[in-house]
């Protein structure tokens, strides 16, 4: 089965919200990933989100320092939280099957794109300890903050637990135990 590793909008804006959790390990354990990947010969795909708040080319928008992308792999540019939708993802990835995701916001743009890809018939692996987002404040919840922790915690039960279609599913693994090219 072929693979991508495929990291999302780990940008320094998306990484400033208020209540980010872990945003310097979840970069950190990024970079790790990439760096696997590349020894084991598997595409790396960066994907970066646009908006009023991450207008393209300002600080905001730029990938977080100490990612170490590679200047010659591809960056995937997305208006929407799905990156598969309306951007060129499927055919940047072409022949791959498998895909291995990290990123940013864990309850929007992760949580859509594996979904995203499921449905699009792709097998995927959430690297259960390299995506992050920020809390919920109580004026979203109508009561209660909800941390990153928890929403966290939620996706990566979704993605291992509810995330079944026929020949394919999610998965949600810690960082370190996930392996390439296999």
């Amino acid at each position: 089965m072929t693979q991508a590793l495929v990291i999302i909008d780990l940008q320094q804006g998306v990484l400033a919200e208020p209540g980010t959790w872990d945003a310097e390990g979840v970069v950190a354990r990024a970079a790790e990933l990439a760096r696997r990947a590349r020894r084991a010969n598997v595409p790396v795909i960066w994907v970066q989100h646009a908006s009023d708040e991450l207008a393209d080319g300002s600080p905001a928008w730029e990938f977080a320092p100490g990612l170490g992308r590679d200047e010659a792999e591809p960056v995937v540019h997305k208006r929407y939280p799905d990156a598969f939708e309306e951007t060129t993802l499927a055919e940047t990835l072409g022949d791959v099957h498998h895909l291995v995701v990290a990123g940013a916001q864990t309850d929007a743009c992760i949580r859509a794109t594996v979904q995203g890809a499921l449905v699009r018939g792709y097998e995927v692996t959430l690297a259960a300890d390299a995506h992050t987002t920020g809390e919920f404040p109580p004026e979203f919840t109508g009561g209660e903050p909800i941390s990153a922790r928890t929403k966290i915690n939620v996706i990566n039960c979704v993605v291992e637990w509810g995330s079944a279609y026929p020949g394919r599913r999610g998965h949600a693994v810690p960082a370190a135990e996930i392996l390439f090219g296999t």
